[in-house]
């Protein structure tokens, strides 16, 4: 199953079998302009089947993302046979998000047979530099300061003075040999900034010890700086007939401590030991040499080692695999990052999708025999009185378990932003109560918070520091728990990747009380199934979310937007879609009507364009070619610092009246472009003709208000592939409005997903589709 089945360069996506070679996608994406990110170093043979499975990363996914992140729907085989889409070309289909799940959960829930992968513009210009520092310590310290200084590379790689020597032996690079580590940085992005951009990363790293300094300056020095790279783990078969691949990931800042404490451990087992990472995400390789498979003695210290090493990167708060999965070798590990209640959660899952144990049996999971730490027990406790906001976690767990025990119907509300359309239930529990800031470290470019933190009082904390979490929404209360329940996205996601990419961990409370913590504060985490994603877009129907820990970026040091008055629906929807195809640092294409920014000229629509990030030579490149575009199809406007299209978003849907019919329409991006002209001139039979939406072009999307007559809205877009929820609606349709529309095949999945944590349904009942 190796075909490429088709690739939609409109709505940059690519429809793939599983046996699919990485370079060959690479390559044939690459021929229409294209990118896709994972890039895992095994690229020449690894398929996207088994990228998948592990949630593959690669050099590149510090600025990109992992695997998950581009992977849009799947089709699957579950253990009894049957075929199940879930996901599609679409953003946001209302559904559990089990394209998440399925990714990185090793083929122990179903056997991929297609999948549907989002793709990127391919930055036209990359510059790369080597560096030598004396030490892992130092250049640490210098990849920590570039990220302080507000860049983000596309990729930053590190080699200690072992694999330096050994490489250089296998295959000459023109490593430095005396350097006691190496770091290999990368940029991308326009012509025009990628020499200033890699001009301002190579002075820091100056500033901070870097020596032998070497800027490729042609495409065949940059390959010879990977090639070296990519060639460290088979440069170790020179040394010995084995070696033994460790695959761990710690935060970014405790990479050196990791390692000097590595060291410690294979000495003590005179072991010998060199290493390979990905020092933009904190994800280690130590390779130990084996001088004898067959020494009995010898594979006893290598295991010893390995348990150890995994003991010490969950210790530093990392995990036990980044990149390659659990599989059969480091599941009696999984106890060492997971408590009895959080490995049943995920077992949980399992036994949903296959009852039997028949898919990849053994893996993941520990034997009986393995040790796992117990979680605490708690006491029972009184019924609250109702609406109760708890301050922490086990105050939570008390008030749902007592609760339950009454039989009572259990609402959860956040800020109350999108809780207008659910009916009464017993109680409410709020999350108000959990407004606190838990773990800042800001160097690591995450944050953890408890749900009930205001957006607003985040983004003001971490301005501080210069940083941001990339999410905007349209309302003043919204929290960070509910936007991360409803998965909220914003224009902005285009730029950055939507919530599902931006949430690291969370502690969850489940509906029977217990409490679980699902991922680590890491970019690369694969150990066990994704519940992060999982419980995200959940609209709380599976458990509580009391804290989330949330991936940073830094705040853009140019932003501009160039708004365009337009005429014509099908002429903005023309230009748009030009400017989308040479969008490679923007955060929003947008249409829109009933627009409060003045342009000197009243047109029935205008047309914004949003380009921000690190490099102010990126941002002028990209307007600029936006007014040429513009000029070429006759449109003239004018450029602002500020509003961005986020933000001008965020005003227009905020302002519209609680009380009126409010759509959202999600199609596939590649057929949006067609389907939205002709939906227009159908629209002053289904709202009026001055009634206002916002046409997101790139993720296909169409927020409406004043919307009417729901089933014409539903039937175009299940005609092309999409769907149509109401996101609020007047008061006297609030009770009988279908918020969510038809059902989809993964509804009777999700239902038993449900059931088997929440066996009554009484918690956050009739808040989604199940």
């Amino acid at each position: 199953m190796n075909c490429i089945l088709s690739l939609d360069d409109t709505g940059y996506t690519v429809v793939v079998e599983p046996g699919v070679v990485n370079t060959v996608l690479d390559a044939t994406v690459q021929a229409q302009g294209l990118y896709y990110p994972p890039d895992p170093s095994s690229g020449r043979s690894a398929t996207i089947g088994g990228n998948i499975g592990a949630n593959s990363g690669g050099a590149h996914c510090f600025k990109y993302g992992v695997t998950a992140s581009y992977v849009a729907g799947l089709h699957i085989v579950l253990a009894d046979g049957e075929l199940l889409r879930i996901g599609g070309p679409a953003f946001d289909y209302p559904e559990y998000d089990l394209v998440g799940l399925l990714v990185g959960s090793e083929g122990t829930l179903a056997i991929v047979t297609e999948a549907t992968l989002r793709l990127l513009r391919h930055p036209p210009a990359f510059r790369t530099l080597m560096a030598a520092f004396d030490s892992v310590e130092t250049a640490g310290e210098a990849v920590s300061a570039v990220i302080g200084a507000g860049l983000i590379p596309a990729a930053m790689e590190m080699m200690d003075a072992r694999i330096i020597a050994i490489v250089e032996q296998y295959a000459p690079a023109g490593l430095p040999i005396d350097a006691g580590a190496v770091l290999i940085v990368e940029v991308d992005g326009y012509t025009e900034s990628v020499t200033a951009q890699i001009e301002e990363i190579a002075t820091i790293l100056q500033q901070r010890g870097a020596f032998e300094l070497k800027i490729a300056q042609n495409q065949a020095e940059r390959a010879a700086i990977w090639f070296g790279r990519k060639s460290a783990v088979g440069a170790m078969a020179r040394l010995a007939p084995a070696y033994y691949l460790v695959d761990g990931t710690v935060p970014r800042s405790k990479l050196a401590q990791a390692l000097a404490d590595i060291n410690t451990i294979c000495d003590a087992e005179h072991l010998d030991v060199g290493y390979v990472f990905h020092a933009g995400d904190g994800n280690l390789h130590p390779l130990v040499l084996i001088s004898d498979p067959t020494d009995t003695a010898l594979m006893t210290r290598v295991h010893r080692a390995g348990q150890a090493i995994m003991a010490l990167c969950v210790s530093m708060g990392g995990s036990i695999t980044g990149e390659h999965g659990v599989g059969l070798e480091k599941r009696n590990y999984m106890g060492l990052m997971y408590n009895r209640d959080e490995l049943n959660a995920m077992q949980t899952i399992k036994r949903v999708f296959d009852p039997q144990g028949r898919l990849n049996p053994a893996k993941i999971f520990p034997p009986d025999t393995a040790p796992v730490h117990e979680p605490a027990t708690a006491a029972p406790t009184d019924c609250p009185q109702s609406p109760y906001a708890p301050e922490n976690s086990e105050a939570a767990a008390a008030a749902i378990r007592a609760w339950s025990s009454a039989g009572l119907r259990i609402r959860v509300r956040g800020g109350g932003s999108q809780s207008a359309l659910l009916p009464p239930s017993d109680v409410i529990l709020s999350s108000t109560g959990l407004n606190y800031l838990l773990d800042d470290t800001p160097a690591e470019l995450a944050v953890t918070v408890g749900a009930g933190m205001p957006l607003e009082t985040l983004q003001q904390h971490l301005a501080q520091h210069r940083l941001w979490w990339p999410v905007a929404s349209p309302w003043a209360t919204s929290t960070v728990g509910g936007i991360v329940a409803t998965a909220s996205n914003a224009p902005l996601r285009m730029r950055y990747g939507g919530v599902r990419d931006l949430v690291l961990a969370v502690r969850v409370v489940l509906p029977d009380g217990t409490i679980i913590r699902m991922g680590r504060p890491v970019v690369k985490n694969v150990a066990g199934y994704d519940l992060v994603r999982l419980f995200t877009g959940a609209h709380g129907t599976l458990g509580l979310i009391t804290e989330v820990t949330l991936k940073l970026a830094p705040i853009p040091r140019a932003r501009a937007t160039l708004i365009l008055p337009v005429e014509h629906v099908q002429h903005g929807v023309q230009i748009g879609m030009r400017l989308r195809q040479q969008a490679l640092i923007a955060s929003a294409v947008l249409l829109v009507r009933g627009s409060p920014i003045p342009t000197g000229k009243p047109t029935p629509y205008q047309l914004l364009y949003t380009c921000e990030g690190p490099a102010t030579q990126d941002v002028h490149t990209a307007i600029a070619q936006a007014c040429a575009i513009a000029r070429e199809e006759g449109a003239t406007g004018v450029v602002f610092d500020n509003p961005s299209g986020s933000l001008l978003w965020s005003q227009m849907i905020g302002s519209w009246h609680p009380d009126v019919l409010v759509l959202r329409m999600g199609l596939p991006p590649g057929v949006f472009a067609s389907v939205f002209p002709r939906l227009v001139d159908r629209y002053s039979r289904v709202a009026p003709a001055d009634a206002p939406f916002i046409a997101d072009l790139v993720s296909g999307q169409l927020s409406i208000a004043h919307a009417h007559h729901l089933n014409v809205w539903r039937h175009v877009a299940q005609t092309h592939g999409g769907y149509v929820i109401v996101l609020q609606a007047p008061p006297d349709q609030r009770d009988s409005v279908d918020r969510w529309g038809p059902q989809r095949q993964s509804n009777d999945l999700m239902r038993q997903i449900k059931a088997a944590w929440d066996a009554h349904g009484r918690f956050n009942p009739d808040a989604f589709v199940v």
